[in-house]
């Protein structure tokens, strides 16, 4: 998460536990008007965003009682993903784990959860004008209908949850999901990617959690919902906090899932230099991945020509355009472009020797994979949107709206920065200002 600008005068509303969500619907804010530009070159047409919507009484409206105190946050993180909902300006998006932080406390950063009650949620919207309207939210929840939070998963493999000022810390909950990357099946059910596990999670269209497919080796205990090792082992390499983030599904049902950046193999430093990561497609009739795709990064300085460090590239989009056609966002927090993948059978290396963590050197270790011999997908750049005007950072959900016109939605982190500053002397939210915020752009070219 990285520090934003701070002094957001915040609007405050007297608003009940429990009450309608539609009472909670966001009021109106003005976005800048599409700018006139040259023919053939991508361009905003629309920008809405989300209103203040207390925290506290959105979750306690979902499930009384789970939020005893918000600090002073706001409804967000629903930038995770971003699904056309069926209806023109509808979407289905997800919320994350939820208000998270880092503070660093004798020299080691510690994860924040000021919230801890907070449980992840899909979030129906409407873009109306310039306000994104809340339709809709549906809880995620266990086997007996308790919240699933947002807390880590376990001890040793993510990281310790603790108290908004990083001084006490938090249980760990195996049920814990968070949650990035979702898409609804032809059932009224709901598919999302997880970054714990890392995992992908089917949910029923009342957001109860039916099946938890995890890696192979996890041995998540005490899940109170059904686990199953359907993935593959490697991705027990997965980097803490960069899991599964982009989801998308093919129009015969399968799912595609990447994982957000190169796994740690055989260790960490190897992950943060490399620049090749891996795409899963999982088939929901047979419940087993059926292939593995190598994908690969153009260098950090492409992508955003303000940064030097390689770790920083992630996937954070997968959007099925058609066949086996996807739009695959690579990003920085401040940059991101769109490229055109197509998945070639012939590509597939799921059962290889590069999903065996004692091949050395790894697939991420390698300097130029193809040379090695792994068939990478070839990519066509679409977009770059950090040359367009009006799309804000850290853009996590990419939906396409028709042939030419794509929506994007951000991730705001609830308005959350990192360190002590985050919140003032009375724990209460010193907001960043970063509003959760919906652009349509154009795409002359179409896509």
């Amino acid at each position: 998460m990285s520090p934003h600008a701070t002094g957001r005068r915040r609007v405050h509303r007297s608003v009940a536990a429990g009450v309608p969500l539609a009472v909670l619907a966001a009021l109106a804010t003005s976005g800048p008007a599409a700018a006139h530009t040259p023919s053939g070159e991508a361009y905003v047409t629309r920008t809405a965003t989300l209103g203040d919507i207390p925290l506290g009484a959105f979750s306690n409206a979902l499930l009384p009682g789970t939020v005893s105190d918000d600090r002073g946050v706001d409804l967000g993180g629903i930038g995770s993903d971003l699904y056309p909902a069926g209806r023109k300006g509808e979407f289905w998006t997800v919320t994350d784990r939820g208000p998270n932080g880092q503070i660093k406390v004798d020299g080691t950063k510690r994860r924040t959860f000021p919230v801890p009650g907070f449980d992840p949620a899909i979030v129906r919207i409407r873009v109306t004008g310039n306000t994104v309207k809340v339709l809709q939210a549906i809880p995620l929840t266990t086997s007996s209908g308790k919240p699933v939070t947002g807390l880590s998963n376990q001890a040793g493999r993510d990281e310790a949850p603790y108290s908004y000022d990083a001084r006490t810390p938090l249980p760990y909950n195996p049920d814990g999901l968070d949650t990035e990357g979702i898409v609804r099946a032809a059932d009224g059910s709901f598919w999302l990617a997880d970054e714990y596990g890392p995992s992908l999670v089917h949910v029923s269209a009342r957001g109860k959690v039916l099946t938890r497919y995890v890696p192979k080796g996890l041995n998540l205990e005490g899940a109170d919902y059904p686990v199953v090792e359907a993935l593959p082992q490697v991705l027990l390499h997965r980097k803490i906090n960069r899991g599964f983030e982009g989801l998308a599904q093919l129009p015969g049902g399968d799912l595609v899932l990447a994982v957000q950046s190169p796994l740690s193999l055989p260790d960490t430093d190897a992950g943060e230099a490399s620049r090749t990561v891996r795409l899963l497609r999982f088939s929901p009739k047979k419940k087993a991945v059926t292939a593995e795709y190598a994908y690969r990064f153009d260098p950090v300085n492409v992508v955003d020509p303000s940064e030097d460090d390689t770790s920083e590239l992630k996937i954070s989009s997968v959007v099925a355009v058609g066949g086996d056609r996807l739009l695959i966002e690579e990003r920085t927090d401040k940059a991101a472009r769109l490229h055109l993948v197509r998945l070639d059978p012939r590509a597939n290396i799921l059962g290889s020797r590069w999903d065996d963590e004692a091949t050395s050197p790894s697939l991420e270790q390698l300097a130029d994979p193809t040379a090695s011999g792994v068939p990478v997908l070839p990519k066509r750049l679409v977009v770059d949107l950090g040359t367009v005007a009006g799309v804000p950072g850290k853009i996590e959900g990419v939906a396409r709206v028709d042939r030419d016109t794509l929506a994007l939605i951000n991730d705001n982190d609830f308005g959350m920065t990192d360190g002590t500053e985050a919140f003032d002397a009375q724990g209460r939210l010193v907001d960043s200002g970063i509003e959760t915020t919906v652009v349509y752009v154009r795409l002359p070219g179409g896509v």
